[in-house]
């Protein structure tokens, strides 16, 4: 089988290995489809850690940073009883510091990071559970500071996470959803996939402060930018959740000290999020394959990166089999 490894930094090497056994408590999975989460591919292709602080060591584990990923069960370890071979699944979560990453043309994952899904599902469709898992969860955040339905809701970014949170808080109930994002292209097709309206953060007419007719209800910031946040909290009535990573302080002052403003970090991954998503996906209400740019195999990975960062492409589906 092959597998992906970053080798250094800009050095991907699409490499021939062993096929991998699964573990007692895992999955041997036959990848048909993985899409990038452009921040981790971006900063691990680029040498970059993800995180402020963390360390980053070449090679990196092989597969890495694959994790939205979906495809056929080849075999079960011996204490798996909820799968079994032929059957499609989704990876849901990323529990880190595996033994190999998705970015490979088989996968030993365990049992209880997947989710069986639907043969008729494609890999675009799919793929990117982990991802609408984790927006779900900011989302249940919010619920939990004043709720979503019926409020005026704005999303500050609408990159990948950020066209997912559009949908979702459509399909939470939210009265008007607003997006917010630089580029022409991703705020048209924030439209298209719900939002009232999308506006260049720079043009909007942000409202004069939190009790303003025209203050938003909620907010959920996808960028991790303290500019975008701050803009966000002096805007909004109820909370801001914060999805994208945090690499800098953000100014908390006292125009959000007074009344039930809050401001929210990141939760936690959790199989309800995901299951959710994966309702909302079978519904209908969650549509994930226009946020694919491009299906690429493997061997054009630094091509798929440089689209990334040009931000000519939201994301890219690879198919380890072409």
């Amino acid at each position: 089988m092959h597998i992906l490894e970053f080798e250094a930094s800009h050095r991907a090497v699409w490499k021939e290995v062993d096929l991998p056994a699964p573990e007692p408590d895992e999955v041997l999975v036959k990848i048909l489809g993985v899409a990038t989460c452009p921040q981790w591919d971006l900063h691990m292709f680029e040498g970059r850690p993800m995180f402020s602080g963390a360390s980053l060591d070449y090679p990196l584990v092989p597969g890495q940073p694959g994790h939205e990923a979906m495809g056929e069960v080849v075999s079960v370890g011996r204490d798996v009883h909820t799968f079994s071979p032929g059957m499609h699944v989704a990876a849901w979560r990323d529990p880190g510091n595996r033994r190999m990453g998705c970015y490979a043309q088989y996968v030993p994952l365990p049992a209880e990071d997947l989710i069986e899904i639907d043969r008729s599902l494609r890999a675009e469709e799919i793929s990117s559970l982990e991802l609408a898992m984790c927006v779900q969860g900011s989302f249940n955040r919010l619920r939990e500071c004043g709720g979503i339905e019926g409020k005026r809701l704005a999303i500050g970014g609408l990159g990948p996470s950020g066209l997912v949170a559009v949908q979702l808080a459509r399909a939470l109930g939210a009265r008007t959803v607003i997006g917010l994002d630089p580029l022409a292209q991703r705020r048209r097709l924030a439209v298209e996939l719900g939002a009232d309206e999308a506006w260049d953060p720079g043009e909007y007419r942000w409202p004069t402060g939190r009790s303003h007719a025209d203050a938003f209800d909620s907010a959920l910031d996808t960028t991790g930018f303290p500019v975008s946040i701050e803009a966000l909290m002096g805007s909004t009535r109820e909370s801001v959740a914060i999805f994208g990573v945090l690499r800098e302080h953000v100014r908390f002052g006292p125009e959000q000290w007074w009344g039930d403003f809050a401001l929210l970090g990141y939760g936690t991954h959790t199989r309800a999020a995901a299951e959710e998503a994966y309702r909302l996906i079978l519904a209908g209400k969650l549509n994930l394959a226009p946020l694919i740019s491009a299906t690429l195999p493997f061997s054009r990975y630094a091509e798929g990166v440089e689209r990334l960062r040009t931000k000519e492409a939201i994301k890219i589906l690879f198919d380890p089999w072409s």
